[in-house]
């Protein structure tokens, strides 16, 4: 892991005496000053006894810089100057950064931080810089876009490969203001088309799924299709996922993060890979201000220790276990409905494109040309699959139940149209009557006296978030800070914040869950509400998502939430018992009082 300083002279860096003999600039001074202290530091003790403590504070920086010779003090000396390294002086050192850079993933190899005036701009590239420190004005856009570029590059491990994903690949600028602006300015000009590049963030296009794989009952794999691409793309701006130019909605970015993708169910077998293209396009380039991001929030002790708080969570704190009833024959009846309502399926298509390429300058660049045709496949006199034995497998039905299934859904002539697709979509219509099936038979019990989340819990767990994304300065929260996730979280904390009915609440953090069949549920809020009579407690915990009503909600968004409800129904420890509702503001949750 390096990091880059990009100095404003090199003298503040490395000055010389009468004698030409070399002296460590203030900056290599303060540098080994701040290393030592933290290497001292207990936070970082891990770290340095790992990887430097055997090495001084001298040995894991140096600078690289171009070289004159000048006569110092009656002797011809080679003096660092402020120009671009490309001298044959100072070998060791342009030769470890430049020509031998694998030995700066050696863990043996002490030098990790590199001062630099402007010689990086030219010829250097080492994918594993981290951090970029600016102490000079970059006063070029051309030099600020070289310089940022020094760490936009995927790292590599020891071994020479490339290590893919965010979690490792995030650049670190500490900069100035000008830096920031040009940082913004910079992905501006990456989405920009008149600049060459072209680079659409965010932007899902309407062959964006064309190429994804679809197995054929004979083992054979043919594309979705830009036709199928565009119908999928078209559904997601229906749902609001897509603005009208493709551009992701945070609809999309917030259901991603939840795992709550709503597709049409004709591609509902292939949702891995569409979710998986759409959590590469969900993210952009963002460059984060690490100033507003906070350390660890910590809690209100006034709120976590007071008996109102503690009254309210020892209502809701218990863990529980769930068993679950259902009527065999209305399952079948749901799975009949199902899969008779589910879409059409058309015949298998294959479809020509031909397509012009043109690589200059500007990049690569495809034309569409005439010729372009759609084929409907004739596969009536191909085989059959076994039907009921594959969709045993996928369903864990006996034999008796889908065969009424799929007599009674009078869907078969689908079947004989395209036998994949009816296999994939009735297997998946038939799950998905399962899971809500078991949601509505569900009975939860209280395990024990001794499984329980902890009141401790909220001081071990670090809570952390961006300042955009909180709300400040809270007295009546667990956590001196509310993070929110959404538009509407943030305006139900503020409402909880300013009505003096709400006495103490707690936006439930990640580690508060209740397990359900569809998956673990995560509830927005527990919040002690005080009555009219300034004496009567009263105990919510409040999902705030979704709408008025429960058909603006997911099936399986919706069946947890009916977990949730069945979960601290079982709980009721205290008089009154902690309620379960779901609301989108204090107004609405009083109104329950």
């Amino acid at each position: 892991m390096l990091s880059l300083f990009f100095i404003d002279e090199v003298a503040k860096y490395r000055e010389y005496d009468a004698e030409g003999n070399p002296q460590k600039g203030v900056y290599a001074q303060l540098f080994e000053d701040e290393y030592r202290y933290w290497a001292r530091h207990p936070d970082y003790q891990s770290l340095f006894k790992e990887l430097d403590m055997a090495h001084a504070a001298e040995d894991v920086h140096n600078g690289y810089f171009s070289i004159d010779k000048k006569k110092v003090g009656g002797k011809t000396v080679e003096v660092l100057k402020d120009t671009n390294g490309s001298t044959k002086a100072d070998d060791d050192t342009y030769n470890l950064i430049m020509r031998d850079k694998e030995r700066l993933l050696d863990l043996a190899t002490p030098l990790k931080f590199i001062f630099s005036h402007s010689a990086l701009r030219e010829g250097w590239d080492n994918p594993n810089v981290f951090q970029i420190c600016t102490l000079r004005d970059i006063r070029t856009e051309r030099e600020r876009r070289q310089s940022i570029g020094r760490g936009l590059r995927l790292c590599v491990d020891k071994n020479g490969e490339r290590v893919q994903g965010f979690d490792t690949n995030t650049l670190t600028v500490i900069a100035n203001e000008s830096y920031e602006a040009f940082a913004d300015g910079l992905q501006k000009e990456l989405e920009d088309p008149t600049t060459g590049i072209g680079i659409r963030f965010g932007v899902v296009a309407p062959d964006q799924f064309a190429a994804i794989a679809v197995a054929a009952e004979d083992g054979s794999v043919a594309p979705l299709g830009v036709e199928q691409s565009r119908a999928l793309r078209a559904a997601l701006q229906e749902q609001g996922y897509l603005a009208s130019t493709g551009k992701v909605e945070d609809a999309l970015r917030t259901a991603i993060k939840e795992g709550a993708v709503q597709l049409p169910e004709a591609y509902e077998p292939h949702r891995d890979a569409v979710v998986a293209i759409l959590r590469k396009l969900a993210g952009r380039l963002e460059i984060k201000d690490a100033d507003k991001r906070r350390d660890a929030i910590p809690v209100r002790r006034a709120v976590l220790d007071s008996p109102e708080f503690k009254a309210l969570w020892d209502r809701i704190k218990h863990k529980t276990t769930y068993r679950v009833q259902f009527d065999n024959d209305k399952l079948i009846e749901d799975c009949i409905e199902a899969v008779k309502e589910s879409p059409r399926i058309a015949k298998a298509r294959l479809q020509w494109r031909k397509a012009g390429l043109a690589i200059g300058q500007a990049g690569v660049q495809a034309t569409e040309q005439k010729g372009a045709s759609i084929v409907s496949l004739d596969e009536t006199d191909i085989e059959l699959p076994d039907i009921l034995t594959d969709l045993q497998d996928r369903t864990q039905l006996t034999r008796r139940s889908i065969q009424r299934i799929l007599a009674e859904s009078r869907r078969l002539d689908d079947f004989k149209r395209n036998p994949q697709q009816f296999i994939e979509q009735t297997a998946e219509a038939i799950n998905r009557c399962k899971r809500l099936a078991l949601v509505d038979g569900i009975k939860y019990r209280r395990i024990g006296d001794g499984a329980y989340y902890a009141q401790e819990l909220f001081q071990e767990n670090e809570l952390r978030g961006y300042i955009g994304n909180m709300l400040m300065n809270t007295e009546k929260a667990v956590y001196e800070h509310v993070v929110y996730d959404s538009d509407v979280e943030r305006d139900f904390a503020t409402e909880l914040e300013r009505n003096e009915a709400i006495k103490v609440y707690a936006k439930l953090p990640g580690w508060f869950k209740v397990p359900t069949p569809l998956g673990t549920y995560n509830p927005d809020w527990a919040v002690l509400v005080i009555g009219e009579d300034g004496q009567e407690r009263l105990y919510f915990v409040v999902e705030s998502k979704g709408g008025l009503f429960n058909d603006a909600l997911r099936p399986i968004e919706e069946g947890k939430i009916k977990c949730g409800k069945a979960h601290f129904q079982s709980l009721a420890v205290g008089e009154p018992a902690a309620k379960y509702i779901v609301e989108r503001s204090v107004e609405g949750l009083l109104s329950r009082i």
